[in-house]
């Protein structure tokens, strides 16, 4: 079939696009794992998913072995982790060499050795996410009481804590900045309903409220993607609107509407807000809202979350291509779109000297890619070989990759 600028699209890639699709449905039905007291899989890896050659090699820094190229490495450690998956993007940081994972208990393991440095039970409420800023980690309170809660990431200590008020039903953290924490909360009507929200700011330093806006009416308090950067608050969210405010006072700059709902991952750049939206990338001006760039992925696909790394922009699109973008301009660095028989489209992304990594969706042939980031080519692709459709995380560490898939937390080596 014909495609864009004269470009055919393969009858094979619309049937890939069609399947994955037919994968997204049958995963709304739900996902199985193992429990938290169970032991994670036997590791395994290779350049294609589901392999199991083991390599060899130089010894290389950090203690661990360099495999042969095309082989994927062996995890360091492993550990079972208490992932609920219902944290959305935020369900795994790395923190000062601390892994943590969203879940109860709270545990914070060091990269290192996958030892346990602490744990914190009934400290957040279900799928809370990491939201880190200053270096604390904010949660919403495990008591239902309306605190915030600061935690130290090294020790699990409680550091902080704040509160809007009792006419507020159960802030919760959305992003966080040397400054404020983020929050969203319902306002509490006389017969216990929540009709409406505010958006609000608290000073990480006094506790005490900052800004408190109230949003429109018919906006809902969950959906909600947000992030603190250069002094404003960019957030997305299930109604398409992508939003950003002034940090300093919470006034509203300007809105958006954009074709399809985002709860998910976006990118601010060098005074930039980048967006999926359909087949398209959208880059918006942070100051005022006017479109600056926009590009198209292929006929039959579209793009998924972005992410900017070394000042390259990265997405994978529905059809399992990989694109490299200039974030400033909009212009293509590279596009692999001869992943289909090979790899399974990642939605977050890591990157370690010159190698992206990229963790996958709901397959269970999926798992972290590693892509030569100057030219989009797949190295290898490591999977636990467990058979869980849960989609995957990877999060850099230094020379270490955290990788979470299901209730199992490893430590790659970047390789």
């Amino acid at each position: 079939m014909g495609g864009r600028d004269g470009h055919t699209v393969s009858r094979r890639r619309i049937l890939g696009l069609a399947g994955a699709g037919l994968g997204a449905a049958v995963v709304g039905t739900g996902v199985a794992g193992c429990g938290p007291g169970e032991e994670p899989a036997a590791p395994g890896g290779s350049a294609k998913p589901g392999g199991d050659r083991k390599g060899g090699g130089d010894s290389k820094g950090g203690g661990f072995t360099t495999p042969p190229p095309g082989t994927a490495p062996e995890p360091l450690w492993k550990a079972a982790a208490a992932n609920t998956g219902l944290a959305g993007i935020d369900a795994l940081a790395v923190i000062g060499g601390v892994a943590l994972v969203s879940g109860d208990p709270l545990v914070g393991r060091s990269m290192a050795t996958g030892k346990e440095k602490w744990s914190r039970r009934g400290v957040t409420t279900p799928g809370a996410e990491l939201i880190v800023g200053g270096g604390t980690l904010y949660l919403a309170s495990a008591e239902y009481d309306g605190d915030v809660v600061g935690l130290d990431p090294a020790t699990g200590k409680e550091t902080w804590r704040s509160r809007l008020g009792k006419k507020y039903q159960q802030p919760r953290p959305i992003a966080a900045d040397d400054r404020h924490v983020y929050v969203i909360a319902g306002i509490l009507e006389k017969d216990f309903t929540t009709p409406n929200n505010v958006i609000a700011a608290i000073d990480t330093t006094s506790g005490r409220i900052a800004w408190r806006e109230q949003r429109d009416a018919g906006t809902e308090e969950f959906g909600i993607t947000a992030a603190a950067v250069d002094g404003r608050l960019v957030y997305t969210d299930y109604r398409e609107n992508v939003t950003v405010r002034d940090t300093a006072t919470g006034r509203q700059l300007w809105t958006k509407k954009i074709s399809r709902s985002n709860n998910r991952r976006f990118a601010v750049h060098e005074g930039l807000v980048i967006v999926a939206d359909g087949r398209r990338l959208r880059a918006f001006d942070l100051a005022g809202g006017k479109d600056r760039w926009s590009l198209r992925t292929e006929e039959f696909s579209s793009f998924n979350d972005p992410q900017v790394l070394d000042g390259v922009l990265y997405a994978s699109d529905s059809v399992r291509g990989m694109w490299a973008v200039d974030p400033r301009t909009g212009k293509r660095i590279w596009h692999n779109g001869e992943l289909l028989d090979s790899a399974t489209q990642a939605w977050q992304f890591a990157k370690v000297n010159g190698t992206l990594y990229g963790a996958t969706e709901f397959d269970e042939d999926g798992g972290v890619h590693a892509f030569d980031a100057a030219t989009g080519k797949l190295r290898w692709t490591y999977n636990d070989k467990s058979g869980d459709i849960q989609q995957w995380y990877v999060a850099a560490a230094a020379d270490r990759l955290a990788v979470m898939h299901g209730k199992r937390l490893y430590a790659l080596p970047a390789v």
